[in-house]
């Protein structure tokens, strides 16, 4: 399989609520707007990838969905989201694979696992000798 471009879907149970969410209070950049001004699907830049934000579903899509952003610093994103009123679920941490992680929540209970990969772990270290 080659894939040539690829997003995440959510189809959220109160669309302008995640539209709000991912727009207003993380910051992503919108890459595409389309069908009714009303009621428009978003798609945003997540990185190299992207993120669509349409339709309506029934909810209860947290459990089937993570997102995993990589950040320069989570500490200042802990504190940013948290006076943003965003549900933090896990404080930043280093994990025993080197990374830190916070975890956080959409509206719809959609985890989405904010990561920084420190300067001395070996993401960052060329590794061949």
């Amino acid at each position: 399989m080659e894939v040539l471009s690829s997003r995440i879907l959510l189809r959220p149970a109160d669309a302008e609520r995640s539209r709000r969410f991912y727009r207003d209070v993380l910051g992503l950049a919108v890459y595409r707007e389309f069908g009714p001004a009303d009621d428009p699907g978003l798609v945003f830049f997540l990185g190299s990838g992207f993120l669509e934000v349409s339709g309506h579903g029934a909810g209860g899509t947290g459990a089937a969905a993570m997102i995993w952003l990589q950040v320069r610093d989570v500490r200042a994103e802990h504190e940013r989201l948290a006076s943003a009123g965003v549900t933090i679920t896990r404080e930043p941490r280093r994990e025993p694979w080197g990374l830190i992680e916070m975890w956080i929540e959409d509206p719809e209970g959609v985890k989405i696992v904010i990561v920084e990969t420190p300067d001395d772990h070996p993401l960052r270290r060329d590794q061949r000798r």
